[in-house]
């Protein structure tokens, strides 16, 4: 039987009230968490199973869960708009990226698609990421902290636009106003058959871009738009609801090609 995984002192929990509200907290010996719920004792969880249940000084339960990607990217601190699960998903697919990549990012953001690409890129892997805001690059390195991948993430606080350092690389990722203006020195960074991915929220920066994907030698060119809607499950009351995240941005992909001169002569 595998070992069920228990709470430790200073481990992050997600404590789970409803599909509405959950709190990504630091479970820590002889402190408290307060919501408008009651309060819950960390010690009083601290040494349980994951997946214990327990009930706040209100006599509301919630349910102490082991926290995942998707937690860390919703519940990331931020001073910038994060990119959603289902684009991040698209990205990743789309950029081939797995364990052992070595990835370039433009921008860092938040971090919350850099959280992403080094939780896929680990252990061998390593994100190189660049962002011109220094004051972004702290929010982004703290919530890297929180989810335990700072190690395999590079923060670059440079302008991409003028240039990309590694070479070799597995797969470019933007998230940036102007991923036309990175498309040349994308093509020179990447690997031959390799991936570059940008994220627009509106159409006039994907026909910019897919325009320098075409006149840099990339092929196998694509967008795409993802929606996502959650759906309200009860006996004969089943029906999509009312609200949901609609257009997010626009996920565009394409990959390296190599002109073999002694082949077209």
């Amino acid at each position: 039987m595998p070992v069920q995984k228990i709470i430790k002192n200073g481990e992050n929990i997600l404590l789970f009230l409803n599909g509405k509200r959950s709190y990504l907290v630091k479970a820590e010996r002889g402190k408290s968490f307060h919501t408008h719920k009651g309060i819950i004792e960390f010690d009083r969880l601290i040494g349980k199973r994951y997946g214990t249940s327990l009930v706040s000084s209100l006599g509301v339960e919630f349910t102490a869960l082991a926290p995942t990607l998707r937690d860390f990217v919703f519940k990331a601190q931020r001073k910038t708009q994060i990119l959603y699960p289902k684009d991040i998903a698209l990205i990743v697919m789309f950029g081939g990226i797995g364990t052992g990549c070595r990835v370039v990012e433009a921008g860092t953001g938040a971090g919350a698609l850099t959280t992403a690409l080094a939780f896929h890129v680990r252990p061998r892997g390593r994100v190189h990421s660049y962002e011109i805001r220094p004051e972004f690059q702290q929010v982004a390195l703290k919530n890297l902290k929180k989810a335990k991948l700072d190690k395999y993430v590079e923060l670059k606080n440079q302008d991409i636009t003028l240039g990309i350092d590694e070479a070799n690389v597995d797969a470019v990722i933007f998230d940036l106003a102007t991923p036309w203006l990175v498309i040349p020195h994308a093509y020179a960074a990447l690997d031959g058959s390799k991936s570059i991915v940008s994220f627009s929220p509106t159409i006039d920066q994907v026909v910019k871009t897919v325009e320098a994907l075409e006149e840099n030698m990339f092929v196998d060119i694509g967008t795409f738009e993802c929606f996502m809607r959650r759906m309200q499950v009860r006996r004969g009351r089943t029906r999509p609801q009312t609200l949901m995240t609609g257009h997010t941005g626009y996920v565009t992909y394409a990959r390296k090609a190599i002109v073999d001169k002694a082949n077209n002569t």
